[in-house]
């Protein structure tokens, strides 16, 4: 592995650990040019996924892009970070498993969008006003209404039930 702060070719691994409940490896190197230390993850990726923009371009699948737009959804929300990278790890399972090799970038964002309202109903909010392009304040209030939201994020059953 190549050090990210001086290009050396070899680091050395100084610990390694399970993460994300085993779906992953987490190792601590240093590198011995330069003596500093970063933390690496060793995943599983099962299959090279291609994302098919709404533009009709095609982009390979990154990771860290979709986990920082998740992140930015989630911050400042006392959310535990071991639950949002599993919703995380989850979302990539099904892309991966799903047997296509190219997803459209819909369904990665309504992937998003169902792992947030699960984890916090503001982050799913936010989320939604970047997703699906909020212009006005009345968005936010038709998407709360339309969801069915309650003040302290509950859900409301439809009327009748």
């Amino acid at each position: 592995m190549r050090c990210p702060f001086c290009n050396h070719d070899d680091t050395q691994v100084k610990d390694s650990r399970p993460a994300e409940d085993g779906a992953a490896i987490r190792r601590r190197r240093q590198c011995p040019a330069c003596a500093a230390r970063f933390t690496t993850f060793e995943r599983v990726q099962l299959r090279e996924l291609t994302v098919m923009k709404k533009s009709g371009r095609r982009a390979p699948f990154d990771r860290d892009k979709m986990t920082r737009s998740v992140m930015l959804a989630c911050q400042k929300r006392n959310i535990d970070p071991d639950k949002i990278e599993q919703a995380i790890s989850g979302i990539i399972r099904r892309l991966e498993s799903s047997g296509d090799a190219e997803i459209e970038s819909g369904r990665i964002g309504q992937l998003i969008m169902d792992a947030l309202k699960n984890l916090d109903q503001v982050a799913y909010v936010r989320y939604a006003s970047v997703y699906k392009d909020f212009r006005e304040v009345e968005d936010f209030r038709e998407f709360i209404k339309d969801e069915r939201l309650g003040p302290k994020g509950e859900v409301i059953p439809p009327s009748g039930e």
